[in-house]
């Protein structure tokens, strides 16, 4: 399950920050780098659990 959740990691964790900075610029908060960077890496400590849960999520993924 292991190798599953790090195969979809880093397609969970671009578009997590992806989403999260797009959501930064549109509130007009880009004065500055600070909450474009926050942003980004809050989106990217909150798709590791999330890319666990849907790796186990996938049946037959707990052989792999």
């Amino acid at each position: 399950m292991l190798k599953i959740a790090a195969i979809l990691f880093p397609v969970i964790a671009t578009s997590l920050m992806g989403a999260a900075v797009v959501a930064v610029l549109t509130m007009n908060m880009q004065s500055t780098f600070e909450p474009i960077l926050w942003a980004a890496l809050g989106a990217l400590v909150l798709s590791v659990p999330i890319s666990w849960f849907i790796a186990k999520q996938i049946p037959g993924a707990k052989n792999i």
